[in-house]
């Protein structure tokens, strides 16, 4: 997800994880963040990685965050603003400098509509399956 908004770059923990990345690669991080709904949060850490869009490639500092969310990872200034692009919310399109050409990432709503109804499927499935073991 892109969010112009949003003054740092996050990665959930199950992604994190899903990379093969160890908990020992995390860098300090102690500043409480402020969540969708204004909750405080607070991220286990943070890890540098780079990212690559098409023929591009950025340092992006991502705040690892343990905590349930339909996204892998929250994508934010910081990042736009490496990538010299540009976000469009009613187009669903990021569109960046590129070896002299301006590229584009389009975005679909069908898809991610269906990437956030696996994951809450999948998040009920999990606490479902948690509270059987706990009552046995």
């Amino acid at each position: 997800m892109v969010d112009q908004g949003n003054g740092v770059e996050i990665m959930y923990l199950y992604l994190y994880k899903g990379l093969g990345l160890k908990l020992g690669d995390l860098t300090s991080y102690d500043s409480p963040l402020i969540g969708v709904e204004g909750k405080v949060v607070i991220p286990m850490d943070q890890i540098k990685l780079l990212v690559q869009i098409g023929a591009e490639i950025v340092d992006v500092n991502f705040m690892v965050v343990d905590a349930f969310s339909p996204y892998t990872t929250i994508v934010a200034r910081p990042w736009l603003h490496a990538m010299g692009a540009v976000f469009s919310t009613l187009h669903l399109k990021v569109k960046y400098p590129s070896g002299g050409w301006v590229e584009e990432l389009r975005g679909s709503q069908p898809t991610a509509r269906q990437c956030m109804v696996a994951t809450v499927k999948h998040q009920i499935e999990a606490e479902s399956s948690a509270s059987t073991k706990q009552s046995l």
